[in-house]
Parts: C-alpha cells; structure tokens; sequence
C-alpha cells in the first residue's frame, strides 16, 4: 500500500512540476520506454539462475501485503514455547517426543495454527526441540548450529532484495545507453531544421531521464522494501534462539522466555505485564 502511494508521489513530483513549466509529449517517448525496460529485464535474466529468478518474482506479492510479523503473532510464539517448555520441566524432555515427530497432531502445537502453517518457523523450532531430547548436544554446540542455520535463512531471504538492488543500480547507465543512442541519430541527422533537431535531442535526453527516475523511484524502493521484509522474517528464529539457549541454561520457562521477549524490536515487544497475563489467561486451555 505504501508502495503505491510513494509511486503517486513521485509520479506526482516529477511528472507534476514538469508539467508546469513544458509539455508532456516531450516525456512520452516509447521506443526508449521499452529499449530501458528491455535492458533492465534482460540484465536480471542474464544474471540470475532460474532459482533466484522464481524466488525473486514469487517475492514481490509480499510487497502489497502487511508484515505477519506482529506483537500478536510474538505474543503466539513466547506462549508456545512457554507452555512446550512447562511441559519438559513437569514431565521430562521425552515427554514432548511425540509432539516434535508430529507438530500437527500435537496437543501444545495445535493451538497455535498460524505459526503451525509457517513450515520454516516449526522446523527450527522441531529440529533443536529434538537435538534437546537427544542430549547429545550442549548449549554451545547448538548455539553455533543456529547462528549457521539463521544466517543462510537470512542470506536466502534476502537474495530477493540483492538482486532487485543490481537492477536498480544498472538503470541509470541503460539511461545513458538509450541517451547515447538517440545522440546518433542525432548526428545522423544534422542536416534537418533546429526544430526537428531539437525535439531530437530532447528526445535523446529522455532516456537518461526515464534510467535515473525508473532506477531511483520506483525500483529502488522496492529492493529496500525486500530487504527489511528479509529482516522482518529473521527476527522470530532469534527470538526462538535466546528462549530455547536460555532453557538449556537451565532457567524456568518464565524467565526463558522473558530472554526471547527481550530480542523483539520495540513495536512488535509486549510488555512483561501483557505476556504475564496472556501466559496466565491461557494457561490449561
């Protein structure tokens, strides 16, 4: 949404004081339209396997979408995780054997339904639940496997990002490349009229134009809106770090989680009397 309304604005910034003072028909050039376009598209082609293709396309959806990556939703993961570590301090670790093997068909994991439907968050959450049932892992091990595993989580989330930056950063030199091209002609032509000559060179000049305003007004935010999505995503793996680390350290499952709550950025953070009263509220439920 607020994509759209910078577009409006820049479009409106641009376009809009242009018009005070020319004429937009000397904008509206659209063989360079397509030429800087086609370049842009044809450099992301060239660069990218068909991987980073998929994943960068299947990426953009999520730009028009608001963050899962809310107090509510946090506030869901510190109770999970509470009531999952309540549970090994009163029944022992292979007590929860059962509910790793099959998050879906568990009593504790059930009740949570949309971080059940997030396959990468259970899956880290599953994975070192089992190492701990395992024991044959200390804190630190397992500490040093989680930095690895969430950096290539963070890595590949923000591969996206990466790749729309270098379409961005390529823009304003196919500018200058449609600009140059249209300076050829020019000068293939310079025995017309100066007017014809001129709308020429204006025309020509519209390429470097469209390369800086396509590069840094629409393109580039779109990277920078991929990257802090791709941190959004990080932050809930951090949060399950410091509770899990925490509960190996040997501290209750209140306080452990008090470790996760303290990771969350301001915004998203509930304050410790709100998650006292949603742990207590949904106790035996």
């Amino acid at each position: 949404m607020f994509l759209i309304v910078g577009y409006l604005i820049i479009l409106g910034a641009a376009i809009g004081t242009y018009a005070v003072h020319g004429s937009l028909a000397a904008l509206w050039m659209p063989t360079e339209y397509v030429a800087i376009v086609g370049l842009a598209i044809g450099s992301f082609i060239s660069s990218n396997s068909m991987k980073h293709i998929k994943e960068t396309i299947g990426a953009l959806p999520s730009l028009f979408k608001g963050s899962k990556y809310n107090k509510a939703l946090y506030v869901d993961l510190l109770a999970m995780l509470f009531e999952t570590l309540s549970k090994v301090r009163k029944e022992g670790l292979m007590s929860i054997e059962g509910d790793v093997e099959n998050p879906e068909g568990s009593p504790v994991f059930s009740k949570y339904p949309n971080l059940l439907k997030d396959h990468h968050v259970m899956e880290f959450i599953t994975d070192y639940l089992r190492m701990m049932v395992g024991g044959n892992l200390n804190a630190l091990e397992i500490e040093n496997l989680m930095d690895v595993e969430i950096e290539t989580h963070h890595h590949e989330t923000e591969a996206p990002a990466h790749n729309v930056a270098r379409v961005a950063d390529g823009l304003p030199a196919f500018g200058i490349v449609v600009a140059v091209m249209g300076v050829v002609n020019v000068m293939g032509s310079v025995g017309e009229p100066p007017p014809v000559l001129g709308k020429m060179i204006g025309g020509a000049l519209v390429g470097t134009f469209l390369g800086i305003l396509i590069s840094y007004g629409f393109v580039a935010p779109v990277a920078s809106q991929l990257e802090q999505k791709a941190s959004e995503a990080s932050r809930i793996y951090l949060v399950i770090k410091a509770v899990l680390l925490a509960s190996m350290s040997g501290y209750a499952p209140q306080v452990a989680v008090e470790f996760g709550r303290k990771v969350l950025l301001s915004s998203d953070r509930p304050s410790f009397i709100e998650l006292e009263s949603e742990l207590k509220s949904r106790k035996g439920k």
